[in-house]
Protein backbone atom coordinates (compact mmCIF):
# COMPACT_ATOMS: atom_id res chain seq x y z
CA UNK A 1 0.00 0.00 0.00
CA UNK A 2 1.24 3.49 -0.83
CA UNK A 3 2.10 5.73 2.09
CA UNK A 4 1.02 9.35 2.37
CA UNK A 5 4.59 10.30 1.47
CA UNK A 6 4.35 8.22 -1.71
CA UNK A 7 1.04 9.82 -2.70
CA UNK A 8 2.36 13.35 -2.13
CA UNK A 9 5.54 12.81 -4.15
CA UNK A 10 5.54 14.77 -7.43
CA UNK A 11 9.05 13.80 -8.49
CA UNK A 12 9.22 13.36 -12.25
CA UNK A 13 6.12 15.45 -12.87
CA UNK A 14 5.95 18.90 -14.44
CA UNK A 15 3.46 21.61 -13.57
CA UNK A 16 2.45 24.83 -15.34
CA UNK A 17 1.17 27.68 -13.19
CA UNK A 18 -0.31 30.75 -14.88
CA UNK A 19 -0.10 33.93 -12.87
CA UNK A 20 2.98 32.25 -11.43
CA UNK A 21 4.64 35.44 -10.19
CA UNK A 22 1.60 36.68 -8.27
CA UNK A 23 0.70 36.28 -4.60
CA UNK A 24 -1.01 32.91 -5.01
CA UNK A 25 1.20 31.74 -7.85
CA UNK A 26 4.31 32.11 -5.71
CA UNK A 27 2.82 29.98 -2.92
CA UNK A 28 1.66 27.33 -5.37
CA UNK A 29 5.11 27.21 -6.97
CA UNK A 30 6.85 26.80 -3.62
CA UNK A 31 4.38 24.07 -2.66
CA UNK A 32 4.81 21.98 -5.80
CA UNK A 33 8.57 22.48 -5.92
CA UNK A 34 8.73 21.28 -2.33
CA UNK A 35 6.85 18.15 -3.40
CA UNK A 36 9.43 17.47 -6.11
CA UNK A 37 7.71 18.78 -9.24
CA UNK A 38 9.47 20.62 -12.05
CA UNK A 39 7.77 23.92 -12.88
CA UNK A 40 6.81 26.20 -15.73
CA UNK A 41 5.85 29.61 -14.36
CA UNK A 42 3.88 31.92 -16.62
CA UNK A 43 3.17 35.61 -16.07
CA UNK A 44 3.40 39.03 -17.71
CA UNK A 45 6.17 40.37 -15.47
CA UNK A 46 9.38 38.78 -16.73
CA UNK A 47 11.54 40.25 -13.96
CA UNK A 48 9.33 38.90 -11.19
CA UNK A 49 9.35 35.53 -12.94
CA UNK A 50 13.13 35.46 -13.19
CA UNK A 51 13.53 36.44 -9.54
CA UNK A 52 11.11 33.76 -8.38
CA UNK A 53 12.68 31.16 -10.65
CA UNK A 54 16.09 31.87 -9.18
CA UNK A 55 14.72 31.74 -5.65
CA UNK A 56 13.13 28.35 -6.29
CA UNK A 57 16.26 27.01 -7.96
CA UNK A 58 18.28 28.01 -4.91
CA UNK A 59 15.82 26.43 -2.49
CA UNK A 60 14.72 23.24 -4.28
CA UNK A 61 16.11 20.70 -6.70
CA UNK A 62 13.27 21.28 -9.19
CA UNK A 63 13.87 22.47 -12.74
CA UNK A 64 12.09 25.82 -13.10
CA UNK A 65 11.27 27.35 -16.49
CA UNK A 66 9.84 30.88 -16.67
CA UNK A 67 7.92 32.25 -19.66
CA UNK A 68 6.53 35.76 -20.03
CA UNK A 69 3.14 35.60 -21.77
CA UNK A 70 0.12 37.85 -22.23
CA UNK A 71 -2.71 35.38 -21.69
CA UNK A 72 -5.13 37.84 -23.23
CA UNK A 73 -3.56 37.04 -26.62
CA UNK A 74 -4.59 33.89 -28.44
CA UNK A 75 -1.34 33.92 -30.42
CA UNK A 76 0.80 34.23 -27.30
CA UNK A 77 -1.07 31.35 -25.68
CA UNK A 78 -0.30 29.23 -28.71
CA UNK A 79 3.37 30.22 -28.60
CA UNK A 80 3.43 29.41 -24.88
CA UNK A 81 2.20 25.87 -25.46
CA UNK A 82 4.75 25.37 -28.22
CA UNK A 83 7.64 26.56 -26.01
CA UNK A 84 6.56 24.38 -23.11
CA UNK A 85 6.05 21.21 -25.11
CA UNK A 86 9.35 21.66 -26.95
CA UNK A 87 11.10 21.22 -23.61
CA UNK A 88 9.02 18.34 -22.24
CA UNK A 89 5.59 16.95 -21.40
CA UNK A 90 3.35 18.17 -18.60
CA UNK A 91 1.33 16.52 -15.86
CA UNK A 92 -0.32 19.45 -14.06
CA UNK A 93 -1.96 22.62 -15.38
CA UNK A 94 -3.05 25.26 -12.90
CA UNK A 95 -5.18 28.00 -14.44
CA UNK A 96 -4.58 30.71 -11.85
CA UNK A 97 -4.10 33.96 -13.80
CA UNK A 98 -7.04 36.36 -13.61
CA UNK A 99 -8.20 39.92 -13.42
CA UNK A 100 -9.30 40.24 -9.77
CA UNK A 101 -11.33 42.80 -7.87
CA UNK A 102 -8.36 45.08 -7.22
CA UNK A 103 -6.96 45.00 -10.76
CA UNK A 104 -6.29 48.50 -12.05
CA UNK A 105 -8.25 48.49 -15.29
CA UNK A 106 -10.41 51.29 -16.66
CA UNK A 107 -14.08 50.41 -16.38
CA UNK A 108 -13.43 47.43 -14.10
CA UNK A 109 -13.55 48.08 -10.35
CA UNK A 110 -16.27 50.70 -10.76
CA UNK A 111 -19.96 51.07 -9.87
CA UNK A 112 -22.16 48.94 -12.12
CA UNK A 113 -23.13 51.81 -14.41
CA UNK A 114 -19.45 52.60 -15.07
CA UNK A 115 -18.25 49.05 -15.76
CA UNK A 116 -17.32 48.91 -19.46
CA UNK A 117 -17.81 46.24 -22.08
CA UNK A 118 -14.12 46.48 -22.90
CA UNK A 119 -13.19 45.57 -19.32
CA UNK A 120 -15.82 42.80 -19.33
CA UNK A 121 -14.40 41.29 -22.52
CA UNK A 122 -10.79 41.51 -21.31
CA UNK A 123 -11.71 39.77 -18.06
CA UNK A 124 -13.55 36.99 -19.85
CA UNK A 125 -10.56 36.45 -22.14
CA UNK A 126 -8.07 36.09 -19.29
CA UNK A 127 -10.24 34.56 -16.56
CA UNK A 128 -12.16 32.08 -18.71
CA UNK A 129 -11.15 31.80 -22.36
CA UNK A 130 -7.44 31.41 -21.53
CA UNK A 131 -8.25 28.53 -19.17
CA UNK A 132 -10.30 26.82 -21.89
CA UNK A 133 -7.63 27.41 -24.54
CA UNK A 134 -4.69 26.25 -22.42
CA UNK A 135 -6.61 23.15 -21.34
CA UNK A 136 -7.23 22.41 -25.02
CA UNK A 137 -3.61 23.05 -26.04
CA UNK A 138 -2.12 20.90 -23.29
CA UNK A 139 -4.74 18.13 -23.29
CA UNK A 140 -2.78 15.86 -25.68
CA UNK A 141 0.23 15.95 -23.36
CA UNK A 142 -1.83 15.56 -20.21
CA UNK A 143 -3.71 12.56 -21.61
CA UNK A 144 -0.58 10.47 -22.05
CA UNK A 145 1.20 11.31 -18.81
CA UNK A 146 0.97 9.92 -15.31
CA UNK A 147 -1.21 11.54 -12.65
CA UNK A 148 -2.43 14.33 -14.93
CA UNK A 149 -4.48 17.05 -13.29
CA UNK A 150 -6.01 20.39 -14.26
CA UNK A 151 -6.82 22.79 -11.42
CA UNK A 152 -8.88 25.92 -12.09
CA UNK A 153 -8.70 28.67 -9.49
CA UNK A 154 -12.19 29.97 -8.86
CA UNK A 155 -13.79 32.13 -6.19
CA UNK A 156 -16.66 32.20 -3.74
CA UNK A 157 -18.17 34.79 -6.09
CA UNK A 158 -18.53 32.07 -8.69
CA UNK A 159 -21.37 30.61 -6.63
CA UNK A 160 -22.75 33.46 -4.49
CA UNK A 161 -23.61 37.10 -5.07
CA UNK A 162 -21.71 39.93 -3.37
CA UNK A 163 -23.03 41.29 -0.08
CA UNK A 164 -22.92 45.01 -0.80
CA UNK A 165 -23.17 45.92 2.89
CA UNK A 166 -19.52 44.85 3.22
CA UNK A 167 -18.44 47.61 0.86
CA UNK A 168 -20.36 50.54 2.37
CA UNK A 169 -18.11 53.48 3.21
CA UNK A 170 -15.14 52.11 1.23
CA UNK A 171 -13.89 52.67 -2.31
CA UNK A 172 -13.99 48.91 -2.93
CA UNK A 173 -16.39 47.21 -5.32
CA UNK A 174 -17.04 43.83 -6.94
CA UNK A 175 -16.91 43.75 -10.77
CA UNK A 176 -19.70 41.76 -12.42
CA UNK A 177 -17.32 40.08 -14.86
CA UNK A 178 -15.21 38.68 -12.03
CA UNK A 179 -17.98 36.59 -10.47
CA UNK A 180 -19.50 35.64 -13.82
CA UNK A 181 -16.15 34.45 -15.21
CA UNK A 182 -15.47 32.43 -12.06
CA UNK A 183 -18.93 30.82 -12.21
CA UNK A 184 -18.29 29.84 -15.81
CA UNK A 185 -14.88 28.47 -14.83
CA UNK A 186 -16.57 26.11 -12.37
CA UNK A 187 -18.85 24.85 -15.14
CA UNK A 188 -15.87 24.51 -17.49
CA UNK A 189 -14.27 22.33 -14.80
CA UNK A 190 -17.28 20.01 -14.87
CA UNK A 191 -17.36 19.92 -18.67
CA UNK A 192 -13.66 19.08 -18.88
CA UNK A 193 -14.10 16.38 -16.25
CA UNK A 194 -16.32 14.22 -18.44
CA UNK A 195 -14.48 15.19 -21.62
CA UNK A 196 -10.90 14.45 -20.52
CA UNK A 197 -11.56 11.61 -18.11
CA UNK A 198 -10.42 9.04 -17.23
CA UNK A 199 -6.87 10.05 -18.15
CA UNK A 200 -7.03 13.60 -16.76
CA UNK A 201 -8.60 14.72 -13.50
CA UNK A 202 -10.11 18.24 -13.46
CA UNK A 203 -11.03 20.13 -10.29
CA UNK A 204 -11.43 23.71 -9.12
CA UNK A 205 -10.72 25.61 -5.92
CA UNK A 206 -13.05 28.39 -4.80
CA UNK A 207 -11.16 30.79 -2.58
CA UNK A 208 -12.59 33.15 -0.04
CA UNK A 209 -11.46 36.74 0.32
CA UNK A 210 -7.74 37.14 0.99
CA UNK A 211 -6.67 39.83 3.43
CA UNK A 212 -4.40 42.26 1.59
CA UNK A 213 -4.71 45.63 3.26
CA UNK A 214 -8.42 46.23 2.75
CA UNK A 215 -10.08 48.92 4.90
CA UNK A 216 -10.54 47.83 8.51
CA UNK A 217 -14.32 48.23 8.30
CA UNK A 218 -14.48 45.84 5.35
CA UNK A 219 -12.29 43.26 7.09
CA UNK A 220 -14.37 43.49 10.27
CA UNK A 221 -17.63 42.96 8.39
CA UNK A 222 -16.18 40.09 6.38
CA UNK A 223 -14.89 38.31 9.49
CA UNK A 224 -18.31 38.51 11.14
CA UNK A 225 -19.79 36.50 8.26
CA UNK A 226 -17.03 33.87 8.32
CA UNK A 227 -17.30 30.89 10.71
CA UNK A 228 -13.51 30.72 11.10
CA UNK A 229 -13.50 34.42 12.04
CA UNK A 230 -10.75 35.59 9.69
CA UNK A 231 -10.06 36.34 6.06
CA UNK A 232 -7.87 33.98 4.09
CA UNK A 233 -4.13 34.31 3.55
CA UNK A 234 -2.15 32.99 0.59
CA UNK A 235 -0.85 30.02 2.59
CA UNK A 236 -4.39 28.71 3.01
CA UNK A 237 -4.24 27.35 -0.53
CA UNK A 238 -1.21 25.13 0.13
CA UNK A 239 -3.13 22.06 1.31
CA UNK A 240 -5.71 22.26 -1.46
CA UNK A 241 -3.08 22.61 -4.19
CA UNK A 242 -0.98 19.79 -2.75
CA UNK A 243 -4.02 17.52 -2.54
CA UNK A 244 -5.47 18.15 -6.01
CA UNK A 245 -2.08 18.11 -7.77
CA UNK A 246 -0.98 14.78 -6.39
CA UNK A 247 -2.09 11.17 -6.08
CA UNK A 248 -3.63 12.05 -2.72
CA UNK A 249 -6.68 12.97 -4.83
CA UNK A 250 -6.38 10.18 -7.41
CA UNK A 251 -10.12 9.42 -7.14
CA UNK A 252 -11.28 13.04 -7.03
CA UNK A 253 -12.44 14.77 -10.20
CA UNK A 254 -15.15 17.27 -11.09
CA UNK A 255 -15.00 18.71 -7.59
CA UNK A 256 -15.09 22.37 -6.56
CA UNK A 257 -13.18 22.63 -3.28
CA UNK A 258 -14.23 25.64 -1.18
CA UNK A 259 -11.35 27.17 0.77
CA UNK A 260 -13.30 30.00 2.33
CA UNK A 261 -13.39 29.60 6.11
CA UNK A 262 -17.05 28.55 5.86
CA UNK A 263 -18.18 31.77 4.17
CA UNK A 264 -20.30 30.05 1.52
CA UNK A 265 -22.49 28.04 3.92
CA UNK A 266 -24.67 31.05 4.73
Amino acid sequence: MNTLTDLADLSGRRAIITGGAGHLGRVMAQTLAGMGADLVLVDLDSQKLEDLGQELNDQFSSVVQTISCDLESEDERGDLAKKVLETGEINILINNAAFVGTTELHGWAEPFEKQTLKAWRRAMEVNLTAAFHLSQLFAPSLKVNRGSSIINIGSIYGSIAPDWSLYEGTDMTNPAAYGVSKAALTQLTKWLTTTLGPSVRVNSISLGGIERGQPAKFIGRYIKKTPLCRMACEEDIIGAIAFLSSDMSSYVTGHNLSVDGGWSIS
